[in-house]
């Protein structure tokens, strides 16, 4: 220390070399990653590895020029982790990473009040049809065509609460390749694991469907923290 310095001098150069540059906020999850879908809402499911079975859920708008976390929420994945999408095999547990849009919401309950997106209403006779050899593979099917097995589909109705509601992602689902997996979608929790979906506890859930605007692009990445699925690739 130099002799004779003043002590208020001391102490403002002290404080001035413990204000480390870089101590600002780390720049939003959206701003890192290599595409967001081109709207202005975005979904993050977030793992701290492929085979964690949990993780965290954000949803962001894109306000101002940067994105803005609207609210998280404790998320699960598949009993087997998670796998990169384009590589996925249907019936293996296991949720897709990637990038993609959410065409529709369903439920058994109503839509929660101020939804925009669509949103159908599950009935007895509404399945999804996971049948390899149907027409209708990875479609919502009202009722269940002959083509479509009904061992190799899921009739909604029958899992009241986990798709109290429900949004469906995209996977698979613009241009379905058969054996890839079919019937993925972010809904309520259920007893643990899903068996590919992503879900959270319910009142995640309406707050999502209340704040999801299809007039803002929204989409879902799915990733892991770091790695070969980190969400920052996609």
């Amino acid at each position: 220390m130099r002799p004779g310095l003043p002590a208020v001098l001391v102490s403002a150069s002290l404080l001035l070399l413990g204000a480390a540059p870089g101590t600002g906020d780390p720049s939003p999850l959206p701003a890192l990653m290599a595409d967001t879908g081109g709207g202005s809402q975005l979904i993050t499911a977030e793992a701290s590895a492929p085979s964690a079975t949990s993780g965290t859920l954000t949803w962001w708008e894109r306000r101002g020029g940067g994105w803005v976390k609207e609210g998280s929420a404790a998320a699960r994945f598949g009993a087997k982790g998670l796998v990169e999408g384009a590589a996925r095999k249907q019936d293996t547990n296991t949720t897709p990473t990637g990038l993609y849009d959410l065409p529709f919401g369903f439920g058994l309950r109503a839509a929660p009040s101020g939804t925009s997106v669509e949103y159908r209403a599950v009935t007895a006779g509404s399945w999804w049809c996971q049948d390899n050899d149907s027409d209708s593979y990875n479609r919502w099917v009202e009722p269940l065509p002959g083509d479509c097995r009904a061992a190799e589909s899921e009739r909604l109705s029958s899992y009241p609460e986990q798709y109290a509601h429900a949004l469906v992602i995209g996977f698979n689902y613009r241009k379905p390749v058969r054996g890839r997996g079919a019937g993925i979608f972010l809904h309520v929790n259920g007893a643990g694991a899903t068996a590919g979906c992503v879900s959270v506890p319910r009142d995640a859930m309406r707050r999502i469907l209340q704040w999801v605007d299809p007039r803002k692009g929204p989409h879902i990445a799915v990733g892991t923290a770091t790695g070969d699925t980190a969400l920052t690739r996609y």
